[in-house]
C-alpha cells in the first residue's frame, strides 16, 4: 500500500495528501462483511476495503478514487465525501473531520497561524473562581499554558517537569506515573492522539504540531500505533477516574470548552459535588503544600 509524502512519520506535507492518507487508514479500518459485501474464499492481501470495493460502494469509478488517495483530484464534491462517508461507515465526527480535510485540500490552506499561547487575564479569574475543582487552559497542542493550583497536582508527577514539558500527550505516553494515575489511560491516550491527528488535518505544515508528534513517535511504540490509525475522536464527556498516590481514588466530572477568544485554546475542568469525598480529595488536592506556581503570571496577557 503505498504512503503519501511526509515531513514526520505519519504526518503528511500538505492538504491533498492528508485526505488521501485518511481515506486509506479509514479504509484498511472497514471489513467487506462490515460494508455489506459478499465474502470471498481464500486470503485477502488488504486488511481492509479494496480500492475497487470502496468506490463501488460509493459509486464513483475506480480511477477518480486512486485519484483522491494519490492527492490528484482535490476538488471532491460533497455528494462523493458525504457517500465515501457512508461507506467508511463514518461516525458523524470522522465525517465533519473528512469533509474538512477535503476543504483543506481543496483551497491549499498557507501557513496556520502562530501557537495560541497566550493566556488572557479574564481566563485567571475563571481558574480561580472554579477552586477547589481543577481547571486549566491547554493549547490546540495540549501543552499546559495555566492552571489552578489542584490541576497541576490532580496529574500527579506532572509538576516535576519543567514547564515548557508540560503537555497532557506527552504525559499520557512518557510520564512514568501516567499509566497508574489516569484509570482509563487507553481512552485518554486514544483521545490525546484524536485531537493532535484532527489538528495535523487542518494545519497539516505547523512545526510545532510535527516537532511534538516526532518526539512521540520516536519515544512511544504506543503513539505510533494509534498515530497510525488516524482515528481523531476526542474525549467522551464521561466522568474520569484518578488513583491518586495522595489523596487516593477520585471520581470526577469533566468538561472541555474552547474559549471563543483564544486561539484554539481550551478551557478543561474536573470537578465533584459539593460536600461529596471526592470534592473533599479536590479541597486537599487544592490546599496542599501551600500555592504551586500557576503559571498564570509568567504569560503574556495582551496580544
Amino acid at each position: 500500500m503505498e504512503r503519501a509524502a511526509e515531513n514526520v512519520k505519519g504526518h503528511t506535507t500538505d492538504a491533498t495528501s492528508d485526505l488521501g492518507a485518511y481515506l486509506r487508514a479509514r479504509r484498511a479500518q472497514v471489513t467487506p462483511e462490515q460494508a455489506g459485501l459478499p465474502t470471498t474464499p481464500g486470503l485477502r492481501r488488504t486488511p481492509g476495503l479494496r480500492r475497487e470495493e470502496l468506490a463501488t460502494l460509493t459509486g464513483i469509478s475506480i480511477d477518480y478514487y486512486v485519484r483522491l488517495e494519490r492527492g490528484k483530484e482535490t476538488h471532491p464534491g460533497p455528494t462523493v465525501i458525504d457517500a465515501l462517508a457512508r461507506s467508511l461507515l463514518l461516525d458523524p465526527y470522522e465525517h465533519q473531520h473528512l469533509r474538512e480535510l477535503a476543504a483543506h485540500a481543496a483551497h491549499a490552506p498557507g501557513q496556520p497561524p502562530a501557537p495560541g499561547h497566550v493566556v488572557r487575564p479574564q481566563l485567571r479569574a475563571l481558574l480561580e473562581s472554579v477552586r477547589p475543582n481543577a481547571a486549566y487552559i491547554v493549547s490546540r497542542t495540549l501543552d499546559l499554558l495555566a492552571f489552578n493550583p489542584g490541576a497541576l497536582r490532580l496529574f500527579a508527577g506532572l509538576a516535576d517537569w519543567p514547564e515548557q514539558q508540560r503537555n497532557f500527550a506527552r504525559y499520557a505516553f512518557l510520564h512514568p506515573a501516567a499509566r497508574a494515575v489516569l484509570a482509563d489511560w487507553d481512552e485518554q491516550a486514544r483521545a490525546c492522539v484524536g485531537r493532535l491527528r484532527a489538528l495535523a488535518g487542518t494545519e497539516p505544515g505547523a512545526p510545532d504540531l510535527a516537532d511534538l508528534v516526532n518526539e512521540l513517535r520516536t519515544k512511544s511504540r504506543d503513539f505510533a500505533d494509534l498515530w497510525d490509525r488516524f482515528d481523531i475522536k476526542p474525549h467522551a464527556p464521561d466522568p474520569k477516574t484518578f488513583h491518586h498516590p495522595d489523596v487516593g481514588d477520585l471520581h470526577l466530572g469533566y468538561e472541555s470548552m474552547t474559549l471563543e477568544h483564544s486561539y484554539k485554546q481550551r478551557f478543561v475542568v474536573f470537578f465533584a459535588e459539593p460536600g461529596s469525598p471526592d470534592y473533599e480529595k479536590l479541597a486537599l488536592l487544592d490546599a496542599e503544600h501551600g500555592e504551586p506556581d500557576s503559571g498564570l503570571a509568567r504569560v503574556p496577557l495582551v496580544g
